[in-house]
């Protein structure tokens, strides 16, 4: 960790100060008086009862009361020299009078809701040496003149507030500043190569901040005494420099989601303090060549880049080594054995490398070895049998590799192995029987594999996940399952009869059993599994008739049934199913195929039927026969033939209506005299270009109020915007025209970096177009819940650090909104489809229709009509029509709970909604079967499960009983490791501040 030094010479001033204070323009009756005028400013706010003149008399008790109120410490001469007011709901601007308090030296106002600039009358406190604004609602630029607060300014913190602009160079002129906590701002000009002259700076934190891109300033390298650099997605180009090497007191270096490209210096692994080391997520490339001599390091990541060669020997050589990350790169050549002999390392990801030969024999015997993930790789031999025998092993993920041999007896004296994933491989043998016991395992894949054996009759409550298709299996399958939702056994050799009783496989929700060698009935039980959503039991041999009890199946989406014995008719019932695959060939089904299958979408899911009938040609099936009713077919065919005669004259004159009117509509639509064009934004276009881009080839999406269009202005490399047209008609329905006026009237007037831009909006008689900046990645809602696929059509996961990343900007923006506008203005469609991602995930909140301006902060307004989206509407909202900054926050936390379990806002299954779905499963096993299996990474397990806890507070039934939006995005960032560790460091500060006076 690290921690911020005062120097003697900055002691030396502390204690002058504070033993032999400047005389004070006020005496301290009068600072009490101006104590008072400040509660007062700030409305008199509950945190500050106790700042009360309640004595009158001139005793020099009452005169130096003001010295124990909360928040304030006194010289011993009773002149102020502390005002620390943390966390106290203070709101408005600072005021002016602060700095009329002289002998002030140490401001926190840390967590509050001070709003307003940057104020220049903190100039006026000329012995200030600690000043804390952070997470608060400051706007606006840092001034130019910043030099010219109080050159005894030791630390300085303006963090997570919505600052904009440049960075001023005279902030370098502030010659004994120490820490300075920038980062989590709006800053989206440039940072100076003048931080290189704060010759006694430790901490330097500008992470977080949409920088234009920029290099290093090769000046950041004179900082000899830094001792923090947190530069984390700052929009970083270029190369590391090699002078990074001269940084000898660097403990932590942070430089992690940019654009970094080149090599790693040599010189950074040679840095004999450097305790923490993350590149994660740059374009770094080269090999890690050289002695590595940075001796002292704790936790290295420098996965997701392009770093190839072999895992230096060095890294064998730290024994304080605890977490080791460098996944997703090329590296290639074997793990050195020397990894496995290091004492404290816990953490291991190796995954999707090119790592050869076998794992390092002596893993997890030397150290207490917690999390191992060396997945898509290479790796040939055995499992090294000491994984767990530190007693903490946690997760085992070794899959996609060449790994043979059986597994180790010794997993099974593994009393915390959550996770085990070692499919893809050429294991073989038995699972070890003790396996079965270990009460903590919830993930078994295993898979593709040469194992065998025959299964336990009752697969334990804990495991959720069991994977085994593609092996050797034999015997009878399981006949108990209390808490499984998925069971993958495809492909083995199982025999028998599916367990008559399956209702104690009530929570499955996949259910693949092909390839084996089943028999007997489909039983009538298979209606117990109500949360299924696949069943595969093709190419068995089951037989019987398909039971009508499928119809309880409402969850099921596919069904294959194939290859198998079956006869009888195909139930009605299967057609009250919402299924989007249905396959039940090679059978001896027979009767007529039930009408409402008879289509295209079905037209292979019933082949090799011979009894099977159909009286559409669609599924080349055999004709069903029909009885003659007596009618008189003819006369039934020739009026037939009039009235579609009829129908198509009608057709062809309204087809040429339709043709004269979108004549007219396109020439009207490039009439530029008709339309109207309002900027928002600076930019160079006009409505022509616009217009003429809004065709078929450019939709990308439409809804009930109309269409979204791609345009590229320019050539192909040029400005790409997202145009929204409301739909077009002579009459705009008013409720379409109230919204679009809402949106145009909000977003025309907000900026935030988590907000999405309108750039224009133009508009004539018949349509209304927005124009907003493009969002690469679409919406949140498609990536969690419609299968979203990458450029390469492969299935793309959300993983935790990118939805958190996600869950943090749409909290930032909503902030923004509830405390940083004037008035607040309350979303009222908070959802998981209205929060756009850009080419980096970055989170904006979008769609402002439904917006509302509230006349007063904090108090509820009652509106008309209740407006948002099922599943995300809080129920006093519903049946009060009270709108406040808490149905945000409730619609917020639906939001964390879509982002923690993957399930959809209005999936909570027999609990109705998500929320009351969550709060049932908010306490232990069930907790955790919650989550979404997709994020189950133990390296972020606690995390995940208090944000889940999160979402239910925001989801409480009493808007009261729920956070505020700046009280949940602190409850977001507390779980970034680099704020963490400079909340860390400001405590450390803090308690050194107070010691040294």
């Amino acid at each position: 960790m690290a921690n911020t030094r005062i120097t003697p010479a900055i002691f030396l001033t502390l204690m002058i100060s504070y033993l032999c204070p400047k005389t004070s323009s006020l005496t301290p009756e009068q600072e009490k008086q101006t104590l008072l005028q400040i509660k007062n400013f700030w409305g008199n706010p509950a945190s500050l009862q106790s700042w009360e003149d309640n004595n009158n008399n001139n005793n020099n008790s009452s005169k130096t009361a003001h010295c124990h109120w909360f928040g304030i410490t006194c010289s011993s001469h009773s002149f102020i020299t502390n005002i620390s007011l943390p966390s106290q709901n203070i709101n408005g601007p600072i005021p002016d009078s602060l700095c009329n308090l002289t002998n002030l030296t140490h401001i926190d106002l840390y967590y509050n809701y001070i709003s307003g600039q940057f104020p220049p009358s903190l100039y006026n406190c000329s012995n200030l040496q600690y000043l804390e604004l952070g997470q608060n609602l400051l706007v606006g630029t840092i001034p130019s003149d910043i030099n010219h607060i109080s050159s005894s300014l030791v630390y300085l913190s303006l963090q997570s507030n919505n600052f904009t602009g440049d960075i001023p160079p005279s902030i370098g002129q502030l010659p004994n500043i120490q820490s300075l906590f920038l980062n989590d701002n709006l800053f989206n000009g440039s940072f100076p190569a003048e931080l290189g002259q704060l010759s006694s700076l430790q901490t330097l934190c500008l992470a977080y901040n949409p920088f234009t891109p920029a290099t290093i300033p090769q000046e950041l390298c004179k900082l000899k005494n830094l001792r923090f650099l947190w530069m984390a997605m700052t929009n970083l180009i270029g190369e590391i420099p090699d002078s990074f090497s001269n940084l000898l007191y660097l403990k932590q270096l942070d430089l992690s989601m940019n654009k970094l490209t080149g090599p790693i210096p040599a010189g950074i692994w040679m840095l004999p303090n450097l305790q923490i080391l993350n590149l994660y997520a740059n374009h770094l490339d080269g090999e890690i060549n050289g002695t590595i001599g940075a001796l002292n390091l704790l936790e290295i990541d420098i996965s997701t880049n392009h770093l190839s060669g072999a895992i230096a020997e060095g890294f064998g050589k730290l024994k304080n080594l605890q977490a080791l990350a460098m996944y997703n790169n090329n590296f290639s050549s074997e793990i050195p054995a020397s990894i496995g002999l290091l004492p404290s390392l816990i953490n291991i990801r190796l995954f999707n490398n090119r790592l050869t030969g076998v794992l390092p024999p002596e893993l997890g015997k030397h150290s207490k070895l917690w999390n191992f993930d060396v997945s898509d790789n290479r790796i040939s031999g055995e499992l090294p049998v000491g994984l767990c025998t530190g007693g903490v092993l946690t997760s085992l993920v070794a899959s996609d590799n060449n790994l043979t041999g059986r597994l180790p007896e010794s997993l099974c004296a593994c009393p915390r192995l959550d996770n085990i994933q070692v499919y893809n491989n050429s294991l073989t043998g038995d699972i070890p029987a003790g396996m079965w016991l270990a009460v903590n395992l919830t993930t078994v894949m295993m898979n593709d594999n040469q194992l065998s054996g025959t299964m336990p009759e009752e697969v334990p409550w804990n495991i959720s996940r069991l994977q085994i298709a593609n092996n050797r299996f034999f015997g009878t399958i399981p006949s108990k399952a209390g808490n499984l939702q998925v069971f993958e056994a495809a492909n083995n050799q199982f025999s028998g009869e599916i367990p008559r009783n399956l209702g104690s496989f009530s929570r499955l929700q996949l259910l693949s059993l092909s390839g084996n060698q089943i028999s007997g009935e489909i039983p009538r039980s298979i209606s117990a599994l109500r949360f299924l959503n696949t069943l595969n039991l093709s190419h068995n041999q089951l037989s019987g008739e398909i039971p009508p009890e499928i119809r309880s199946l409402q969850a099921l989406t596919t069904l294959d049934i194939s290859v198998n014995r079956l006869t009888g008719e195909i139930p009605p019932a299967i057609a009250e199913l919402k299924l989007t695959f249905l396959n039940l060939s090679s059978n001896q089904l027979s009767g007529e195929v039930p009408a409402a299958l008879q289509n295209s979408a079905y037209n292979q899911s019933f082949l090799a039927n011979p009894g099977l009938c159909s009286l559409s040609p669609i599924l080349n099936l055999g004709a069903c026969g029909h009885k003659s009713d007596g009618r008189d077919h003819t006369s039934v065919a020739l009026i037939l033939f009039i009235v579609l005669g009829i129908l198509g004259l009608l057709s062809m004159a309204l087809i040429a209506v339709m043709v004269v009117r979108n004549y007219k509509g396109k020439r009207d639509k490039l009439d530029l005299t008709k339309w109207k064009l309002t900027l928002f934004q600076s930019l160079d276009f006009n409505e022509h270009q616009i217009l003429k881009s809004l065709t078929e080839a450019n939709l990308i999406g439409s809804g009930g109020a109309g269409k979204v269009y791609k345009v590229v202005l320019g050539d192909h490399a040029g400005e790409i915007m997202a145009v929204k047209q409301i739909r077009s008609c002579r009459t705009l329905d008013s409720k379409l025209e109230k919204q679009f006026q809402t949106e145009v009237k909000i977003l025309g007037t907000i900026r935030h970096a988590n907000i999405v831009k309108l750039i224009a909006c133009i508009s004539n008689v018949d349509s209304k177009l927005l124009v907003y900046e493009y969002m690469e990645n679409k919406s949140l809602d498609r990536w969690l819940h419609s299968k979203q696929r990458s450029e390469s059509d492969e299935y793309v996961k959300l993983d935790w650090p990118t939805r958190l990343s996600i869950a943090i900007g749409a909290a930032k923006g909503l902030c923004y909104m509830h405390y940083g506008c004037k008035p607040p203005v309350v979303h009222r469609d908070v959802k998981s489809s209205n929060i756009l991602l850009d080419k980096e995930f970055g989170a904006k909140i979008a769609d402002f229709g439904l917006a509302k301006e509230l006349v007063n902060a904090g108090e509820p307004e009652i509106v008309s009509a209740v407006a948002g989206s099922f599943g995300y509407i809080p129920p006093e909202y519903a049946y009060s029509r009270k709108v406040s900054e808490k149905v945000d926050v409730y619609s917020f936390g639906i939001v964390l709970l879509e982002l923690t379990t993957g399930r959809k806002a209005h999936d909570g299954g027999d609990d109705g909604s998500l929320a009351d779905w969550a709060w049932h499963h908010s306490d232990g096993k069930q907790l955790f079967e919650a989550l979404d299996e997709d994020i189950r990474d133990p390296a972020y397990m606690q995390e995940i499960e208090t944000v889940f806890k999160l979402g239910i507070m925001c989801t409480a039934a009493l808007p009261s009983r729920r956070p505020t939006m700046k009280g949940v995005l602190q409850g977001l960032l507390q779980f970034d490791k680099m704020v963490a560790v400079c909340d860390q460091i400001q405590t450390n500060l803090s308690v050194q501040c107070e010691s040294s006076k």
